[in-house]
């Protein structure tokens, strides 16, 4: 029987990993001591707007088993706040403290490891620190060997990606090809099968920089549009978080307001265009430049949809993690009869700085329908994405 071990943890480990309490718990085998000073650390950092989700998290965690968790602290003053300072009252307060019999103080601050062996407390680092992620990067869209699978996810069966749908299992044993788009990556592939799918009227895609969410909903769209006409006209749907001049100061109308932010969707589809070309999409063909044809394709700010009635489109909400809980429950409700909404967004990359990674549009969407009969999330993956740069940025985790 392996003997009761009683760790004191740091701040970092909390924030890396919010639920290292219970893991370093291990049911009641271990007991866990949280520092006064880790407290007060973390009442500092909930101000931070990159990482007040996370202390939530954690102080959540903390709340949830506070009645099977101590908490130790000294007398002592504290001036001023800094780092250094903490690191000498936490441990201060483990030497002080006489209730906790050899304890292990745990922490990835390898500083403080030294400091804590200069003192004749043992420590070590919590192995199992990962970076935080949203539930839109937890949920991948696939579900664990062992696990019940979720309406409109996968799992693997044979090295091969197993479609749990309303209407059974379906084995994704082919390579989709719309609107001559292949695509590079399975997750690609089951994304393309997301889209396409009748039965699914809303479908959210996440995943980082390059890895084509953009372009795939693009040529699910055109595909879907003009060549099945299962639809009549293609929406985009564009949060535009300014950084520079305002978008109501910007001269000219909506179309040339909105130019600046989405010059990337018209490249797109050019791309498109020349891979397969169409030129219902455009009002002439002989145009320079060419201008979309308004009955087939529109791209408009999230004010310009407050009031519409969307009906017999398909929709792409780009950049979703920009949207709060509101704006993207304001935004589908707007949906009607015969609509197919693809939301894209990376969590990870949150620029509107009222939001958080977990409190996001993006994020709530997967939160709220994820077991829904019409609702399916995917995360992308793979080792390819936009170019060899992108690829260079993804791998050094910069």
């Amino acid at each position: 029987m392996s003997q009761k071990k009683n760790y004191v943890l740091d701040t970092n480990v909390l924030i890396e990993n919010p639920h290292s309490i219970t893991k370093l718990k291990n049911g009641e085998d271990n007991e866990i001591f949280i520092p006064y000073h880790v407290l007060i650390e973390l009442n500092q950092l909930k101000s931070n707007t990159r990482l007040r989700h996370i202390v939530s998290k954690a102080v959540d965690v903390m709340l949830a088993n506070k009645d099977s968790i101590h908490f130790i602290h000294n007398d002592s003053s504290i001036s001023p706040f800094t780092e250094e300072v903490v690191d000498n009252h936490i441990l201060r307060e483990i030497q002080d403290c006489e209730d906790v019999a050899d304890p292990i103080l745990v922490t990835n601050d390898k500083i403080l490891q030294l400091q804590a062996g200069m003192n004749g407390i043992k420590s070590e680092q919590f192995k199992d620190s990962l970076p935080f992620e949203s539930e839109s990067q937890r949920y991948t869209g696939f579900v664990e060997d062992g696990e019940d699978p979720v309406l409109n996810s996968f799992s693997w069966r044979e090295g091969k990606p197993l479609f749990h749908g309303s209407d059974g299992e379906e084995l994704i044993n082919y390579t989709l090809n719309l609107w001559n788009v292949k695509p590079r990556t399975v997750y690609q592939n089951l994304a393309m099968a997301l889209m396409q799918n009748p039965d699914i009227d809303l479908v959210s895609i996440q995943s980082e920089a390059g890895f084509g969410k953009t372009f795939l909903a693009l040529a699910a769209g055109l595909y879907l549009v003009l060549e099945k006409r299962f639809f009549e006209k293609i929406y985009v749907v564009k949060p535009t978080i300014e950084v520079g001049a305002k978008l109501g100061y910007l001269p000219g109308d909506i179309k040339e307001k909105m130019e600046p932010y989405v010059k990337y969707i018209f490249e797109l589809i050019l791309k498109l265009h020349a891979m397969r070309p169409t030129n219902k999409l455009f009002l002439n063909p002989n145009d320079e430049p060419l201008r979309y044809n308004p009955k087939k394709i529109e791209i408009l700010p999230l004010a310009y949809i407050r009031g519409m009635n969307i009906e017999n489109a398909f929709v792409i909400i780009d950049e979703t993690q920009n949207l709060s809980r509101s704006e993207i429950r304001a935004l589908l409700t707007r949906m009607g009869e015969g609509v197919k909404c693809v939301c894209l967004g990376d969590t990870s990359q949150v620029d509107n700085t009222y939001l958080s990674e977990s409190n996001n549009g993006l994020n709530w969407i997967v939160r709220k329908f994820k077991g829904f009969a019409n609702y399916a999330h995917i995360v992308l993956k793979g080792d390819k994405s936009r170019g060899p740069i992108t690829d260079l940025v993804l791998k050094s985790k910069l």
